[in-house]
């Protein structure tokens, strides 16, 4: 019993484990990235040629399979020529640790190789509007089509079979179609999001709204309570918070859209950076893009967390006059995030 109670099976972790599992989480793949990159005996498949002996098609700094290093070492050593030597590393497509951090900071301060390339700064800002776009008109259609399919069942008859269907349907495949109805600049990446987001949104939001109380629905229509005023004084109130929540998922979701969405059309954004620093073979600049998205996603996360405890303080689990241990409870103490369901039609 005390081994599962450690676990945390029917009860929450004390407040120190959770701190200590949160820090792990982030800190075991860095560490195994670690090893990755400064250990040469877990994996380094290349040899980097620092003198070429007698090889001919050995150059300084090139950079060549390690069974190939090695047949060109065992021919020079049999022929009593110059031997070439050599360092293992890793491919130019996993740079260190060290140099992704500071490429997180180099990149900012790099100016485009183009004259009419944007910085990097200018990429983010346009992947966060994209976003912000697409995820905004989702939520106007959205979010009270969800309403009215988990209020009444007329609605949701005649909406969600369709919707059902349509949430299968991938979003990169109506790339060609927003361009050639919406042309190639922003409109097709924000018709990409909407897609992406929209149908799950109903059904996710109409799940929701089902889950209110029917004896708290019944006892409102006992008093008198009936159509609009129903939706608006009872319903929306009753499932305002979970829906607040079910909102934040969906975020997160429509950012796994964003680099699908930017190469529709005029490539343009973050998605348009990285590419440009995968050609140029930067890749320490494309794995720090990559985690700004991270960064950026997490902390829009973590800001909606504690905005949630100031909108819905019923929903608090620490003290009222304590902001950070409420934001941190939210995010890694509190409940855990709600499931999407496999089917929502009633």
């Amino acid at each position: 019993m005390a081994h599962r109670d450690w676990l945390g099976l029917k009860q929450e972790l004390p407040r120190k484990r959770r701190m200590w599992l949160t820090t792990l989480s982030f800190c075991l793949p860095i560490l195994l990235w670690c090893a990755v990159s400064y250990l040469p005996w877990v994996w380094h498949p290349l040899v980097r040629v620092t003198n070429p002996g007698a090889v001919d098609y050995f150059t300084e700094d090139m950079d060549v399979p390690r069974a190939d290093f090695a047949s060109e070492l065992a021919k020079a050593q049999a022929a009593g020529q110059p031997l070439p030597e050599g360092i293992r590393v890793n491919p130019v497509y996993l740079p260190a640790p060290h140099a992704v951090a500071i490429a997180f900071v180099t990149a900012f301060q790099t100016p485009p190789r183009l004259p009419n390339e944007p910085w990097l700064h200018e990429s983010l800002g346009h992947s966060i509007r994209t976003i912000l776009w697409g995820f905004v008109v989702s939520s106007l259609v959205g979010v009270p089509l969800g309403i009215l399919c988990g209020t009444y069942r007329f609605f949701s008859r005649l909406q969600e079979p369709f919707i059902e269907f349509f949430r299968y349907l991938p979003a990169p495949a109506f790339g060609a179609l927003s361009v050639a109805i919406l042309g190639i600049d922003d409109a097709p990446k924000v018709a990409i999001i909407f897609v992406g987001t929209f149908f799950q949104q109903v059904l996710v939001i109409a799940n929701t709204v089902r889950k209110v109380d029917p004896a708290l629905i019944e006892a409102s229509q006992t008093l008198g309570a009936s159509g609009w005023k129903l939706v608006r004084r009872v319903i929306i109130p009753a499932s305002i918070s979970e829906v607040y929540t079910d909102m934040r998922i969906l975020l997160g979701w429509a950012w796994t859209y964003l680099i699908v969405a930017e190469v529709v059309g005029t490539m343009s954004g973050i998605t348009f950076f990285i590419n440009q620093q995968a050609r140029y073979r930067n890749f320490d600049n494309v794995y720090a893009a990559i985690a700004m998205i991270g960064v950026i996603g997490f902390s829009t996360d973590l800001f909606l967390a504690w905005l949630g405890e100031h909108l819905f303080p019923w929903k608090r689990k620490t003290r009222p006059n304590s902001p950070t241990r409420s934001l941190w409870q939210s995010c890694f103490g509190g409940a855990p995030a709600k499931e999407i369901p496999c089917s929502t039609t009633p």
